[in-house]
């Protein structure tokens, strides 16, 4: 049951399916809204200018139905007055040509948007096989169409017949009118029963965009197992991701042991925990942590530290400290300033001793080391977890970090 419902299309289509959708030009269309669009553009314009264009026309049958004997024997005469008969006819008509081809760029844009695919002139044989035909012919999808087109037609038809019935008394009233009037009335009542028409397309468009709707979201849904696997190629291979991380650690991990040799000194637990220290005078505020670890991380880091001579001092509440309370690359707090002072000031006693001879200095061992910032050893799984997001380059925290730019 569980495989029946992932392979059912019962989930919505995600951004990206319908950004594929639209670059191969599937977008919803409804033929009944750029229909009433243009009827409408078509009709209000008309009414609208009906002045100008009636003006115009007037000009042009004025100008045509003019009998002048001297030019009916000319050719060239007879053309010149039809050209200017034909330039009257589209001034006259320009104005509602001009709404109507603004209504059928702007009805396409109400719904999907305008979109140029070169995949839709593309040549598709399939579409030229008849058994294929016959099935969309038979589909469920033929029946509401036919279903529509006779709606449409009966509402169409239902509105136009009223408007047509309502005012059965004025149409027979023109017989008995005067030309002029009979004339004018009657362009009032085409006026009336084409605004009626138009209104029952209106309805009609009103319901064809939702089914419209509808129809292109139900036609992009997606599979559970659709869903998945769009999203794991968006997001990536989790084993690759976790391939990438591994090795984003190690190049991290290789950075910041490079570090190792350049540090001050070395505080450590002795064993758990081990801290690099190193501070620049003059180009630091205050003395940095380049380099932390526990466990194996830490063996490896007084390892180093031994071959290339950085001092090593047992401090376990300091190395603590450090650890728990300053991220790699980063300045120490200011409540660890005088103990690291005091580790600093014995570094360079030791140096000098080392250079100058004379008596041995004795490594500090009372450290004031605040209660709050000493949290106290971690276990191995812990510190495992704890090394991992340490040099995790994706760690925020972890941006000016050695390696984090791997």
């Amino acid at each position: 049951m569980a495989e029946d419902s992932d392979l059912e299309k019962t989930e919505s289509a995600t951004p990206r399916r319908l950004q594929k959708a639209r670059e191969e030009g599937q977008i919803v269309r409804s033929r009944e809204l750029s229909t009433f669009a243009l009827l409408a553009a078509g009709f209000y314009g008309a009414w609208g200018m009906s002045g100008s264009i009636g003006e115009h026309l007037q000009n042009m049958l004025r100008a045509s139905l003019t009998f002048d004997h001297a030019s009916s024997f000319e050719t060239r005469r007879m053309l010149i007055g039809a050209g200017a008969a034909s330039r009257e006819g589209l001034y006259a008509l320009l104005p509602v040509l001009g709404f109507t081809g603004l209504a059928a760029l702007l009805a396409p844009l109400a719904l999907g948007g305008w979109q140029l695919s070169a995949k839709g002139f593309e040549a598709k044989f399939s579409r030229l096989n008849p058994i294929a035909g016959f099935g969309r012919m038979f589909s469920i999808n033929g029946p509401i169409q036919l279903g529509m087109s006779l709606a449409k037609t009966l509402v169409v038809g239902i509105i136009g017949g009223t408007a047509i019935w309502n005012r059965r008394e004025e149409i027979l009233a023109l017989a008995t009118q005067p030309l002029n009037l009979a004339l004018a009335n009657s362009m009032h009542l085409i006026a009336v029963c084409c605004g009626m028409t138009v209104a029952g397309m209106f309805a009609v468009a009103a319901l064809d965009v939702p089914y419209q709707l509808w129809q292109f979201h139900k036609k992009l849904r997606m599979t559970k197992e659709e869903v998945k696997r769009e999203h794991r190629e968006s997001e990536g291979d989790p084993h690759i991701k976790g391939k990438i991380r591994q090795q984003q650690r190690a190049i991290a991990r290789r950075r910041m042991m490079a570090e190792v040799p350049k540090a001050d000194v070395v505080v450590t637990n002795p064993t758990h925990f081990a801290v690099a220290l190193r501070y620049t005078d003059g180009e630091m505020r205050a003395p940095k942590v380049v380099a932390k670890g526990v466990n194996l991380v830490a063996a490896r880091i007084r390892e180093l530290a031994a071959e290339h001579n950085v001092p090593l001092l047992e401090a376990p509440p300091l190395a603590r400290a450090l650890y728990h309370n300053v991220d790699l690359n980063r300045e120490i707090p200011g409540p660890l300033y005088g103990a690291v002072a005091e580790v600093l000031a014995w570094v360079y006693q030791l140096r000098r001793f080392k250079t100058e001879g004379g008596v041995v200095p004795v490594a500090p061992t009372e450290l004031d080391v605040p209660a709050e910032l000493d949290k106290g050893g971690v276990s191995d799984e812990e510190a495992d977890q704890e090394v991992a997001d340490v040099l995790n380059p994706d760690n925020p925290a972890n941006d000016d970090a050695p390696g984090a730019s791997a």
